[in-house]
């Protein structure tokens, strides 16, 4: 199965975030097996980072994640990772019986059915679903009475015990955050700093002693030959000053048709107007007043691509750039003059700067001077930084700057866009995960940067003297720029008195699990890491997700003193969930114990 578009395919710029609740994947997973399934394909378990020039298709954002079970930074996602681990142990339990007879399938009442996978020899597994997308159940099978959440399926390997329900999240919880780090000045600091700020301009329009002139507009993949995201389709006119376009009044508009996906209007080498494509819809067309003089008039025109086409029919066909028509519109009749089939000039390699190799950093033409150009178009920048310290994932934030690319120590981290917001509509506090999944049902970061940071591989840093390069299109402010790392704040799990023996405890024996009993466990996710403080123990009732457990109507002392033996120090701890160990806080009542931990 091919399971792709169920993730929330790529994050796009100008896009929220898909997500997908690991309850409504572990859901289909089981389902899947439940009707003859045999093989599952997770595309991706792994998130990842499209660096350089690379993505998966136009406006596609560098960060490969779309909350993967292992996260772009190589850390484990919980709960989703563990709980789809307990599924896959769960169906391989089963896996003696359905490998060797085919399921049969029988209605359990509206929106459920039980398929049983049994052998002549006595070998049993069955699957209980309910995909009703409100309304839980309670269900009889082969004589016994079975609870089904709405949309869920119970795994029985022995068609007698429940050994999980994909609804019911039995692993643990982590809360990863990203830990801005302060600045080199400041005492506490760990580096990271950014210092010493030097900068070049990019000339508008054409620098390059190979340009070459053409009549007409030239389609940007084929002119380039993809080696650059950048092309200027530079022209001049000549005004006697009796045209209509230049008398007072007349409206002048320069108009614009791309096939996108951004471009960068400069007359006479002031910055007059922009436009950008989308995910959606590539192409661009703009409007834009302009003020033209009699003589010689320098229209620039960059062009860029975002990413390519990379599948589909006739992808290769679709083209980039700047296809016309240009024209300069005045309000009155008969006054607009096509541009289109002229005379323009391009040159191959598509920036100044590329051709400076600039993005290394070791070109002698750095200007560094007390004043520092800000919210300017078209400017490279340096500077130098040391590693943060610790051997956690880095990324930078780019916070402050507009759009543009970047490199650290020669490596280019990618494209950057951080001004260009996902819209405010769409993105709701809880997902419902129950019913028929889309990359529209589930969306976070509404009327945000679609990416704000970029992950930088710690293989690529040195502890110190690393070089960071920007090159600036639109206007930033590269101060604002910041390091931060990828930390696992908490690690949470909640099991109740009756809960079942854990997926890799689970016996067929009834009498051993009620004598092993429910556990809790807590692992922290790096090897070198133990844990090193409780944040929070109860054992009774208590309320709230991880993050921010409460105490219920009861909680006995014990708890926080027994988890704190079992674990502190220690990279990993289980612990059984009984009264023997915690006390009877409030009889008559099922306990939960829930614990919140830190690990350093």
């Amino acid at each position: 199965m091919w399971t792709e578009n169920w993730s929330g395919w790529f994050s796009a710029f100008g896009d929220a975030v898909p997500y997908r609740p690991v309850e409504d994947i572990a859901f289909a997973v089981a389902r899947f097996y439940q009707l003859g399934g045999t093989f599952q394909n997770y595309y991706m378990y792994h998130g990842g980072t499209n660096f350089g020039r690379t993505s998966g298709g136009p406006f596609i954002t560098t960060t490969y994640d779309y909350d993967a079970p292992i996260d772009e930074y190589g850390l484990v996602r919980q709960p989703k990772w563990g709980h789809l681990k307990d599924v896959h142990k769960a169906i391989k339990l089963c896996e003696e019986a359905m490998l060797a007879t085919d399921p049969k399938t029988t209605s359990l009442g509206s929106n459920m059915e039980a398929t049983v996978y049994k052998t002549e020899s006595g070998l049993c597994s069955a699957f209980l679903a309910n995909w009703d997308t409100k309304t839980d159940a309670t269900v009889n099978f082969n004589g016994n009475s079975y609870h089904l959440p709405a949309w869920s399926v119970n795994i029985l390997p022995d068609c007698k015990n429940v050994v999980l329900n994909t609804a019911k999240i039995n692993s643990v919880t982590a809360i990863s955050k990203f830990i801005s780090q302060p600045s080199k000045d400041d005492p506490s600091s760990s580096g990271a700093s950014l210092s010493g700020w030097s900068w070049i301009n990019e000339p508008v329009g054409i620098s390059s002693q190979s340009a070459f002139t053409k009549t007409g507009l030239l389609e940007q993949i084929n002119t380039t030959a993809d080696k650059s995201d950048y092309m200027w389709y530079s022209i001049s006119i000549e005004m006697n000053g009796n045209e209509h376009i230049l008398k007072e009044g007349s409206g002048t508009v320069l108009h614009i048709d791309s096939l996108g996906h951004t471009l960068y209007a400069f007359i006479n080498g002031k910055l007059i107007g922009s436009g950008k494509g989308s995910n959606g819809n590539r192409k661009v067309s703009i409007e834009v007043p302009v003020t033209l003089i009699k003589g010689s008039n320098k229209i620039d025109l960059l062009s860029l691509t975002v990413g390519l086409q990379n599948y589909g029919a006739y992808f290769d066909t679709l083209g980039a750039g700047i296809t016309g028509p240009v024209l300069l519109k005045g309000s009155q009749n008969g006054s607009t003059i096509d541009l289109s089939s002229r005379k323009w000039t391009y040159q191959q390699v598509g920036l100044r700067g590329e051709e400076l190799d600039l993005s290394s950093g070791s070109t002698s033409l750095w200007v560094s001077q007390p004043a520092l150009p800000t919210n300017q178009p078209l400017i490279w920048y340096k500077t130098t930084f040391d590693a943060p310290t610790g051997s956690s994932p880095v990324a930078i934030d780019f916070t402050g700057m507009g759009k543009g690319q970047a490199w650290v120590n020669g490596q280019s981290i990618g494209r950057y866009w951080p001004a260009n917001k996902a819209s405010n509509g769409g993105c709701v506090d809880s997902c419902n995960y129950r019913g028929s999944y889309s990359s529209n049902k589930c969306l976070r970061n509404c009327g945000k940067p679609s990416q704000r940071l970029y992950h930088v591989p710690r293989s690529w840093l040195q502890p110190s003297g690393n070089v960071l390069v920007l090159f600036e299109e639109t206007g930033g402010n590269p101060k604002q720029i910041s390091f931060a790392t990828r930390e696992v704040e908490s690690l949470c799990s909640r099991i109740s008195e009756n809960h079942p023996l854990p997926v890799d405890m689970w016996t067929s024996d009834e009498e051993a699990r009620k004598k092993a009993g429910p556990t809790l466990s807590l692992e922290c996710p790096h090897p070198d890491q133990v844990i090193t403080s409780i944040k929070f123990a109860s054992f009774g009732t208590p309320r709230g997700t991880c993050g921010s457990f409460s105490h219920g109507q009861c909680s006995s002392k014990q708890a926080l003193p027994v988890i704190q033996k079992a674990c502190i120090g220690s990279r990993s701890c289980s612990i059984g969930v009984s009264i023997n160990k915690f006390g009877d806080p409030c009889k008559g009542v099922t306990k939960s114990l829930a614990v919140e931990a830190s690990c350093v």
